[in-house]
């Protein structure tokens, strides 16, 4: 009898037909980021019992929308284009755990089913939306320069309901994409068990980050974003915009390849 193979069933005898394939997983793409401010208590609201507030500006989010090409070891992916591409927007908090500052991706929405397993996976609460950012080419009029005055829109929708919609007006070069989502992530990785009332079969806090990090230039400017609910998704009503600090643009180049077991 043949051994199984795959990282993330289904699994066959050859593995091919895995929905996700082992790490490393390689992200090449475009952050478009919009910062702003909500009240800290929406912030600790999302937050588990184990997680504190982060010490220094609690209420700090940011709305992330980016459009990724991505494969793993060998590149096959990036010759079958619909197994590479996907789009995801994802809210980030800030928090603290043990003491030490992390970010905490709350939210986040993503295209393709293989981005939502290796989210799930990671400890992404990922979900399946329908994510449009407008993208820079070099050659035409009918897309932006990166460039002052630059302008980039984007949408978010779930199951035909729009949740979000933004501007971002480069103004200039930065010396950095924003502070909210600059540091390691701080996830749960969580499963019901199959039993009722048996409580969680996997209940892990995780961290985890990039490595081999290709970044390009950040660039700031001014945002506009309005965020709405649905009766199947909450992002206006738990995380309303207060305050705009500011949104970004840049590429960036990273690779996955694990994590680190904080508690089991």
């Amino acid at each position: 009898m043949s051994d199984l193979r795959g990282f993330i069933p289904p699994l066959t005898p050859s593995g091919s037909s895995a929905l996700v394939p082992a790490m490393p997983w390689h992200y090449s793409g475009t952050l478009l980021t919009v910062e702003y401010r909500t009240d800290p208590s929406n912030v600790r609201a999302l937050l588990p019992a184990d997680v504190d507030l982060a010490p220094e500006d609690p209420g700090a989010v940011a709305l992330i929308w980016a459009d990724w090409q991505s494969c793993s070891d060998g590149g096959a992916e990036l010759l079958d284009p619909t197994r590479s591409q996907y789009l995801e927007t994802f809210a980030v908090v800030r928090c603290s755990f043990e003491g030490k500052t992390y970010s905490r991706c709350v939210l986040i929405w993503v295209t393709t089913d293989f981005a939502i397993a290796r989210g799930w996976f990671q400890g992404y609460p990922k979900k399946l939306g329908r994510i449009a950012v407008t993208r820079a080419m070099n050659h035409g009029k009918a897309a932006p320069r990166v460039q002052p005055g630059a302008k980039f829109g984007a949408s978010l929708a779930a199951y035909d309901h729009r949740l979000a919609s933004a501007v971002v007006t480069l103004r200039e070069p930065s010396a950095t994409n924003g502070f909210v989502n600059a540091l390691p992530m701080l996830h749960h990785r969580i499963m019901p068990a199959i039993e009722r009332g048996a409580g969680l079969s996997l209940n892990e806090v995780v961290t985890m980050s990039g490595v081999d990090a290709d970044l390009g230039q950040p660039w700031v400017g001014d945002a506009e974003l309005h965020l709405a609910d649905s009766q199947w998704d909450e992002l206006a009503s738990v995380l309303p915009v207060r305050e705009i600090i500011g949104g970004y643009y840049r590429e960036v180049g990273v690779t996955f390849n694990g994590g680190t077991l904080l508690r089991g």
